[in-house]
Protein backbone atom coordinates (compact mmCIF):
# COMPACT_ATOMS: atom_id res chain seq x y z
CA UNK A 1 0.00 0.00 0.00
CA UNK A 2 2.81 1.97 0.65
CA UNK A 3 4.41 1.63 -2.38
CA UNK A 4 1.27 2.03 -4.17
CA UNK A 5 0.95 5.94 -2.53
CA UNK A 6 4.52 6.72 -2.89
CA UNK A 7 3.99 5.84 -6.63
CA UNK A 8 0.36 7.44 -7.08
CA UNK A 9 2.24 11.03 -5.29
CA UNK A 10 4.94 10.85 -7.60
CA UNK A 11 3.31 10.73 -10.36
CA UNK A 12 0.98 13.66 -9.65
CA UNK A 13 4.21 15.61 -8.75
CA UNK A 14 5.43 14.59 -12.34
CA UNK A 15 1.98 15.70 -14.22
CA UNK A 16 2.01 18.90 -12.23
CA UNK A 17 5.71 19.41 -13.46
CA UNK A 18 4.87 18.42 -16.92
CA UNK A 19 2.23 21.30 -16.59
CA UNK A 20 3.82 24.00 -15.16
CA UNK A 21 6.54 23.52 -17.77
CA UNK A 22 4.59 23.28 -20.96
CA UNK A 23 4.75 27.19 -22.65
CA UNK A 24 1.79 29.25 -22.46
CA UNK A 25 0.68 30.26 -26.58
CA UNK A 26 -2.13 32.51 -25.55
CA UNK A 27 -3.03 35.02 -23.26
CA UNK A 28 -6.95 35.75 -21.87
CA UNK A 29 -7.42 39.40 -21.47
CA UNK A 30 -9.63 39.44 -18.26
CA UNK A 31 -10.56 43.23 -18.39
CA UNK A 32 -13.65 45.00 -16.78
CA UNK A 33 -15.55 41.77 -16.05
CA UNK A 34 -19.11 43.43 -15.81
CA UNK A 35 -21.36 46.33 -17.67
CA UNK A 36 -20.61 44.58 -21.00
CA UNK A 37 -22.94 45.84 -23.29
CA UNK A 38 -22.79 49.76 -22.05
CA UNK A 39 -19.13 49.62 -22.20
CA UNK A 40 -19.45 48.04 -25.67
CA UNK A 41 -22.03 50.70 -26.73
CA UNK A 42 -19.48 53.63 -25.37
CA UNK A 43 -16.54 51.99 -26.49
CA UNK A 44 -17.73 51.77 -29.95
CA UNK A 45 -19.06 55.54 -29.87
CA UNK A 46 -15.94 56.59 -28.63
CA UNK A 47 -13.48 54.62 -31.58
CA UNK A 48 -16.57 56.23 -34.14
CA UNK A 49 -15.63 59.61 -32.83
CA UNK A 50 -11.73 59.29 -32.97
CA UNK A 51 -11.80 58.00 -35.90
CA UNK A 52 -14.38 60.14 -37.99
CA UNK A 53 -12.90 63.24 -36.06
CA UNK A 54 -9.21 62.77 -36.91
CA UNK A 55 -10.00 61.33 -40.19
CA UNK A 56 -11.59 64.58 -41.27
CA UNK A 57 -8.60 66.65 -39.87
CA UNK A 58 -6.39 64.44 -42.17
CA UNK A 59 -8.65 65.18 -44.93
CA UNK A 60 -8.92 68.58 -44.91
CA UNK A 61 -4.65 68.96 -44.37
CA UNK A 62 -4.59 66.61 -47.52
CA UNK A 63 -7.26 68.51 -49.72
CA UNK A 64 -6.91 72.35 -48.66
CA UNK A 65 -4.28 74.82 -50.16
CA UNK A 66 -4.73 77.09 -47.51
CA UNK A 67 -3.57 74.61 -44.92
CA UNK A 68 0.35 73.98 -46.32
CA UNK A 69 1.91 75.34 -43.15
CA UNK A 70 4.25 73.46 -40.90
CA UNK A 71 1.94 73.05 -37.93
CA UNK A 72 -0.87 71.34 -40.58
CA UNK A 73 1.76 68.61 -41.61
CA UNK A 74 2.62 68.15 -37.79
CA UNK A 75 -1.10 68.18 -36.81
CA UNK A 76 -1.98 65.56 -40.21
CA UNK A 77 1.11 63.37 -37.98
CA UNK A 78 -0.18 63.44 -34.74
CA UNK A 79 -3.96 62.59 -36.13
CA UNK A 80 -2.80 59.53 -37.84
CA UNK A 81 -0.76 58.41 -34.89
CA UNK A 82 -3.76 58.66 -32.75
CA UNK A 83 -5.57 56.75 -34.99
CA UNK A 84 -2.99 54.22 -34.90
CA UNK A 85 -2.93 54.90 -31.16
CA UNK A 86 -6.59 53.52 -30.84
CA UNK A 87 -6.85 51.19 -33.45
CA UNK A 88 -4.26 49.00 -31.78
CA UNK A 89 -6.25 48.49 -28.68
CA UNK A 90 -10.49 49.40 -28.79
CA UNK A 91 -11.32 46.84 -31.79
CA UNK A 92 -9.93 43.98 -29.79
CA UNK A 93 -11.63 45.45 -26.57
CA UNK A 94 -14.55 46.05 -27.85
CA UNK A 95 -14.57 42.05 -29.72
CA UNK A 96 -13.57 41.09 -26.39
CA UNK A 97 -17.25 41.97 -24.88
CA UNK A 98 -18.89 40.32 -27.03
CA UNK A 99 -17.52 37.07 -26.34
CA UNK A 100 -17.36 34.64 -22.72
CA UNK A 101 -13.58 34.90 -22.82
CA UNK A 102 -11.31 37.15 -24.86
CA UNK A 103 -8.09 34.82 -26.00
CA UNK A 104 -4.64 36.52 -27.96
CA UNK A 105 -1.71 34.57 -29.35
CA UNK A 106 1.44 35.74 -27.72
CA UNK A 107 2.91 37.37 -30.61
CA UNK A 108 -0.57 39.37 -31.26
CA UNK A 109 0.10 40.31 -27.36
CA UNK A 110 3.69 41.52 -27.85
CA UNK A 111 2.77 43.19 -30.78
CA UNK A 112 -0.24 45.17 -29.75
CA UNK A 113 2.36 46.03 -26.36
CA UNK A 114 4.89 47.28 -28.90
CA UNK A 115 2.75 49.53 -30.93
CA UNK A 116 0.89 50.84 -27.72
CA UNK A 117 3.68 51.91 -26.54
CA UNK A 118 5.29 53.13 -29.58
CA UNK A 119 2.64 55.28 -31.13
CA UNK A 120 2.36 56.50 -27.06
CA UNK A 121 5.87 57.83 -27.51
CA UNK A 122 5.54 59.68 -31.00
CA UNK A 123 2.23 61.13 -29.89
CA UNK A 124 4.22 62.95 -27.39
CA UNK A 125 7.41 63.52 -29.58
CA UNK A 126 5.16 65.09 -32.18
CA UNK A 127 3.67 67.34 -29.43
CA UNK A 128 7.49 68.53 -28.70
CA UNK A 129 8.20 69.02 -32.40
CA UNK A 130 4.42 70.85 -32.55
CA UNK A 131 5.89 73.42 -29.59
CA UNK A 132 9.34 73.65 -30.93
CA UNK A 133 7.28 75.02 -34.44
CA UNK A 134 5.28 77.23 -32.31
CA UNK A 135 8.49 78.57 -30.21
CA UNK A 136 9.89 79.44 -33.97
CA UNK A 137 7.35 81.23 -35.04
CA UNK A 138 6.47 83.62 -31.80
CA UNK A 139 10.06 83.77 -30.74
CA UNK A 140 11.80 84.14 -34.38
CA UNK A 141 9.34 84.92 -36.35
CA UNK A 142 11.77 87.05 -38.80
CA UNK A 143 13.78 83.35 -39.50
CA UNK A 144 10.90 81.41 -39.06
CA UNK A 145 10.64 80.75 -43.12
CA UNK A 146 14.59 80.30 -43.75
CA UNK A 147 14.52 78.09 -40.74
CA UNK A 148 11.49 75.75 -40.91
CA UNK A 149 11.89 74.84 -44.29
CA UNK A 150 10.10 71.45 -46.01
CA UNK A 151 13.11 69.31 -45.30
CA UNK A 152 13.40 70.77 -41.74
CA UNK A 153 9.80 70.11 -41.18
CA UNK A 154 10.38 66.42 -43.13
CA UNK A 155 13.27 65.69 -40.92
CA UNK A 156 11.76 66.56 -37.56
CA UNK A 157 8.22 64.43 -38.45
CA UNK A 158 10.66 61.50 -39.28
CA UNK A 159 12.45 61.92 -36.08
CA UNK A 160 9.82 61.95 -34.04
CA UNK A 161 8.25 58.90 -35.58
CA UNK A 162 11.71 57.00 -35.44
CA UNK A 163 11.93 58.18 -31.60
CA UNK A 164 8.82 56.94 -31.12
CA UNK A 165 9.72 53.29 -32.72
CA UNK A 166 13.02 53.27 -30.90
CA UNK A 167 12.25 53.64 -27.57
CA UNK A 168 9.87 51.00 -26.44
CA UNK A 169 12.01 48.43 -28.60
CA UNK A 170 14.43 47.05 -25.91
CA UNK A 171 10.94 46.79 -23.68
CA UNK A 172 9.83 44.59 -26.21
CA UNK A 173 13.36 42.55 -26.85
CA UNK A 174 13.45 42.00 -23.15
CA UNK A 175 9.79 40.28 -23.04
CA UNK A 176 10.26 38.16 -25.98
CA UNK A 177 12.47 35.73 -24.53
CA UNK A 178 10.53 35.42 -21.43
CA UNK A 179 9.22 32.12 -20.48
CA UNK A 180 5.46 31.55 -19.84
CA UNK A 181 4.22 28.66 -17.89
CA UNK A 182 1.89 29.64 -15.37
CA UNK A 183 -1.23 31.60 -15.54
CA UNK A 184 -1.97 33.55 -18.78
CA UNK A 185 -4.46 35.53 -17.63
CA UNK A 186 -3.52 39.38 -18.25
CA UNK A 187 -5.70 41.51 -15.72
CA UNK A 188 -6.15 44.15 -18.34
CA UNK A 189 -8.04 45.84 -21.19
CA UNK A 190 -5.19 45.15 -23.42
CA UNK A 191 -1.42 43.63 -23.25
CA UNK A 192 0.35 46.04 -21.12
CA UNK A 193 3.69 45.79 -20.67
CA UNK A 194 3.34 45.44 -17.11
CA UNK A 195 0.78 43.08 -16.65
CA UNK A 196 2.11 41.15 -19.26
CA UNK A 197 5.94 40.69 -17.30
CA UNK A 198 4.64 39.47 -14.50
CA UNK A 199 2.60 36.37 -15.77
CA UNK A 200 6.49 35.46 -16.42
CA UNK A 201 7.95 31.99 -14.17
CA UNK A 202 11.48 34.24 -14.16
CA UNK A 203 12.81 37.00 -12.38
CA UNK A 204 11.68 40.32 -14.41
CA UNK A 205 13.69 43.18 -12.42
CA UNK A 206 15.74 43.93 -14.95
CA UNK A 207 12.21 44.11 -17.51
CA UNK A 208 10.69 46.38 -14.84
CA UNK A 209 13.77 48.49 -14.56
CA UNK A 210 14.42 48.86 -18.52
CA UNK A 211 10.96 49.67 -18.90
CA UNK A 212 10.13 52.27 -16.37
CA UNK A 213 13.67 54.22 -17.53
CA UNK A 214 12.42 54.08 -20.98
CA UNK A 215 9.20 55.17 -19.99
CA UNK A 216 10.20 58.36 -17.72
CA UNK A 217 12.84 59.50 -20.43
CA UNK A 218 10.11 59.39 -22.73
CA UNK A 219 7.62 60.55 -20.66
CA UNK A 220 10.07 63.29 -18.97
CA UNK A 221 11.92 63.72 -21.61
CA UNK A 222 9.65 65.74 -24.07
CA UNK A 223 7.79 67.30 -20.91
CA UNK A 224 11.19 69.23 -20.56
CA UNK A 225 11.65 70.13 -24.10
CA UNK A 226 8.01 71.26 -23.99
CA UNK A 227 8.06 73.25 -21.04
CA UNK A 228 11.42 74.74 -22.06
CA UNK A 229 9.73 76.34 -25.38
CA UNK A 230 6.94 77.75 -23.41
CA UNK A 231 8.58 79.67 -21.09
CA UNK A 232 10.41 81.35 -24.07
CA UNK A 233 7.31 81.88 -25.92
CA UNK A 234 5.82 83.08 -22.25
CA UNK A 235 9.38 85.75 -21.79
CA UNK A 236 8.31 86.76 -25.97
CA UNK A 237 4.67 87.12 -25.11
CA UNK A 238 5.37 89.22 -21.99
CA UNK A 239 6.79 92.13 -24.07
CA UNK A 240 4.65 92.04 -26.55
CA UNK A 241 1.32 94.34 -27.12
CA UNK A 242 -2.10 93.95 -26.53
CA UNK A 243 -2.90 92.39 -30.25
CA UNK A 244 -0.06 90.67 -30.29
CA UNK A 245 -0.43 88.84 -27.19
CA UNK A 246 -3.82 87.81 -28.39
CA UNK A 247 -2.80 86.35 -31.10
CA UNK A 248 -0.12 84.49 -29.77
CA UNK A 249 -2.30 82.84 -27.27
CA UNK A 250 -4.22 82.19 -29.95
CA UNK A 251 -1.59 80.28 -31.75
CA UNK A 252 -0.53 78.43 -28.70
CA UNK A 253 -3.56 77.73 -27.08
CA UNK A 254 -4.70 74.34 -28.81
CA UNK A 255 -1.46 72.98 -28.61
CA UNK A 256 -1.27 73.43 -25.03
CA UNK A 257 -4.26 72.45 -23.93
CA UNK A 258 -3.81 68.90 -26.05
CA UNK A 259 -0.24 68.87 -24.24
CA UNK A 260 -2.40 69.25 -20.53
CA UNK A 261 -4.43 66.53 -21.25
CA UNK A 262 -2.16 64.39 -22.58
CA UNK A 263 0.64 64.72 -19.55
CA UNK A 264 -1.87 65.04 -16.66
CA UNK A 265 -3.49 62.01 -17.95
CA UNK A 266 -0.86 60.08 -18.11
CA UNK A 267 0.86 60.91 -14.51
CA UNK A 268 -2.60 60.02 -13.28
CA UNK A 269 -1.78 56.54 -14.94
CA UNK A 270 0.94 55.97 -13.79
CA UNK A 271 0.60 57.29 -9.82
CA UNK A 272 -2.35 54.66 -10.01
CA UNK A 273 0.23 51.75 -10.65
CA UNK A 274 2.52 53.19 -7.80
CA UNK A 275 -0.05 53.85 -4.69
CA UNK A 276 -1.44 50.48 -3.67
CA UNK A 277 -5.04 51.90 -2.80
CA UNK A 278 -6.09 51.92 -5.78
CA UNK A 279 -8.65 49.23 -6.97
CA UNK A 280 -7.75 47.28 -9.67
CA UNK A 281 -11.40 48.37 -11.87
CA UNK A 282 -10.22 52.06 -10.58
CA UNK A 283 -7.11 51.60 -12.25
CA UNK A 284 -7.96 50.24 -15.29
CA UNK A 285 -10.68 52.99 -15.77
CA UNK A 286 -7.73 55.38 -15.68
CA UNK A 287 -5.78 53.45 -18.36
CA UNK A 288 -9.16 53.61 -20.71
CA UNK A 289 -9.23 57.21 -19.83
CA UNK A 290 -6.01 58.15 -20.52
CA UNK A 291 -5.58 55.57 -23.81
CA UNK A 292 -8.52 57.43 -25.32
CA UNK A 293 -8.97 60.90 -24.24
CA UNK A 294 -6.43 62.52 -25.94
CA UNK A 295 -6.94 60.59 -29.69
CA UNK A 296 -10.98 62.16 -28.72
CA UNK A 297 -10.31 65.28 -27.89
CA UNK A 298 -7.68 66.57 -30.12
CA UNK A 299 -9.51 66.91 -33.88
CA UNK A 300 -12.17 69.14 -31.58
CA UNK A 301 -10.26 71.39 -29.34
CA UNK A 302 -7.97 72.07 -32.63
CA UNK A 303 -10.97 72.62 -34.82
CA UNK A 304 -13.03 74.61 -32.56
CA UNK A 305 -10.00 77.11 -31.28
CA UNK A 306 -8.53 77.26 -34.94
CA UNK A 307 -10.65 79.36 -37.37
CA UNK A 308 -8.77 78.31 -40.63
CA UNK A 309 -9.59 75.03 -39.91
CA UNK A 310 -12.87 76.41 -39.13
CA UNK A 311 -13.08 77.70 -42.49
CA UNK A 312 -10.92 74.59 -44.80
CA UNK A 313 -14.50 72.65 -43.21
CA UNK A 314 -16.83 74.87 -44.49
CA UNK A 315 -15.32 74.76 -48.17
CA UNK A 316 -14.90 71.61 -48.21
CA UNK A 317 -19.00 71.00 -47.45
CA UNK A 318 -19.88 73.69 -49.61
CA UNK A 319 -21.42 72.74 -52.56
CA UNK A 320 -20.85 76.12 -53.95
CA UNK A 321 -17.12 76.46 -53.73
CA UNK A 322 -16.44 72.73 -54.50
CA UNK A 323 -15.85 73.14 -58.35
CA UNK A 324 -13.81 76.66 -57.59
CA UNK A 325 -11.83 75.34 -54.93
CA UNK A 326 -10.91 72.07 -56.74
CA UNK A 327 -9.57 73.63 -59.67
CA UNK A 328 -7.95 76.77 -58.33
CA UNK A 329 -5.99 74.78 -55.77
CA UNK A 330 -3.14 72.76 -56.70
CA UNK A 331 -2.28 71.03 -53.41
CA UNK A 332 1.48 70.70 -52.67
CA UNK A 333 3.05 67.60 -51.25
CA UNK A 334 2.44 67.04 -47.67
CA UNK A 335 5.37 65.65 -46.02
CA UNK A 336 4.29 63.01 -43.68
CA UNK A 337 5.56 59.33 -42.62
CA UNK A 338 1.98 58.23 -43.07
Amino acid sequence: VCTFLCCKTNLKNNMLLVLTSIAVTYFIIEGLKDKYFILFSVFLIIYLLVLGGNSMIMYLVRTDCRLNSPMYYFLDNLSFCDMIYTTVTIPNMLSGFLVEVKTISKTGCLVQMYVFLSMSVTGRALLTVMAFDRYLAICHPLRYTSVMTRKVCFLLIFLAWFFGWILPLPSLILAVPLPFCGPNIVKHIFCDHSSLVSLACTNTTNNNLISLIFALYGLIGTFLLILASYISIGKTIIRMGSAEQLKAFGTCGSHLIVVCISYVSASCVYISYRVTMFDSEVRLVFVVLYSVLTPLLNPFIYSLRNKELQDAFKRAFSRCNTVSHTSNCVRKAVPSIS
